[in-house]
């Protein structure tokens, strides 16, 4: 079980604060075998929001280093670093403000340029972004691996780069955001070409033991977009250059996807995607039943299952899912080893008393 990337939009000027500590800490504490960061950007105006976390000064590499450290020093579980770069959909509001709008005019902070492979907006009302040059590919080339040097400095166990969802990397990857008529454009091997230049580079800087996933978008959900016959070409593209795993999601690419909806409605692609390419694969969205994390792996449908939204409302979901089918192997914070016996009795009573209550209605 792994908790998935989820925005908090909670820091100042990049920097992670106590609230990091806690948040990410507490679901360390819940059992999950690998924490993973929100998506953490590589500069200044690679940022969603003003509120999201960064990875573009030394204050932000040390901010960090205290956070894994402390995962490090009081649970098993492993942390995982999500590099990125906003793109098109930069420079906007908050989660629960108006998501994906542009900063209001009254905003603390004024709205910055952002940058995309072509001039294509996120929505009528964002900006329209500035085609990348070459310069500006070398630019954002060096952001990313000097994030990636910090992150491997602050201890980090694992490094995504974030592929997916309409940020700079998926725009190139999105027909219907890259529109170019270089080599970056065109074939799906030329927008892939500007991610995997990244992802090299990243790759040459990043520990050559500690291991390295790519999060995609495998459907566009839109006419005109990638499909999930797309998605296996990209994933092998990823695999040949040296990723260890595939993490699948969709979407938000476009604001004319119309995705289909339903429990563990990403897992099929996830599931091609491992037993086409042959590369371990992380399954994420609407994955928040125990049943669907065991029916998922052991059908061998995914390596690893990501959970976003339940980590929210439990921070101990693992160690609550453990309890509810009886499996007591788990680490639980010698602090809470009375709560956990507690609850496994009171579950253990429960359902003698729903086996009785059904022998007794026949």
């Amino acid at each position: 079980v792994v908790v998935s990337p989820m925005a908090q939009y909670s820091c100042r000027g990049g920097t992670p604060d106590d609230y990091y500590l806690v948040h990410l800490g507490s679901r360390a504490h819940g059992g999950a075998g690998l924490v993973c960061t929100e998506m953490v950007c590589v500069a200044a105006d690679a940022r969603i929001s003003p509120g999201c976390a960064g990875m573009y000064a030394p204050e932000h590499r040390d901010a960090w280093r205290r956070i894994v450290d402390y995962v490090h020093r009081n649970t098993s579980a492993k942390v995982a670093i999500q590099l990125g770069h906003a793109g098109p959909k930069g420079s906007t509001q908050l989660g629960w403000e108006a998501i994906d709008e542009p900063l209001p005019e009254a905003a603390s902070e004024r709205n910055w340029p952002v940058i995309a492979p072509s001039p294509v907006p996120y929505g009528p009302r964002n900006q329209v972004p500035r085609e990348m040059t070459r310069a500006d590919m070398d630019r954002v080339l060096r952001e990313f691996m000097q994030a990636a040097r910090w992150a491997a400095e602050a201890g980090f166990d694992w490094l995504e780069l974030h592929c997916a969802h309409g940020y700079l990397l998926s725009a190139f990857i999105c027909p219907l955001t890259n529109r170019r008529e270089d080599e970056y454009g065109g074939s799906l091997a030329n927008r892939c070409g500007f991610p995997l230049e990244v992802f090299r580079a990243i790759r040459g800087v990043w520990p050559a033991e500690k291991p390295m996933s790519v999060r995609i978008s495998a459907h566009d959900w839109a006419p005109g977009g990638n499909t999930p016959d797309d998605a296996i070409v990209i994933a092998r593209l990823f695999k040949d250059a040296g990723a260890d795993l595939i993490d699948v999601s969709s979407g938000q690419t476009t604001r004319d996807a119309k995705p289909v909806y339903g429990r563990m409605y990403q897992t099929p692609f996830a599931d091609r995607i491992r037993n086409e390419v042959g590369i371990a694969t992380m399954a994420v969205g609407a994955i928040f039943e125990p049943d669907h994390v065991n029916s998922i792996l052991m059908a061998g449908r995914a390596d690893l299952c990501a959970i976003a939204r339940p980590h929210l409302a439990d921070p101990y979901w693992t160690l609550h899912a453990a309890a509810q089918l009886g499996y007591r192997d788990v680490d639980w914070p010698v602090q809470y080893l009375s709560g956990k016996e507690q609850l496994e009795r009171n579950l253990a009573r429960a359902a003698q008393l729903t086996a009785e209550q059904l022998e007794a209605n026949g």
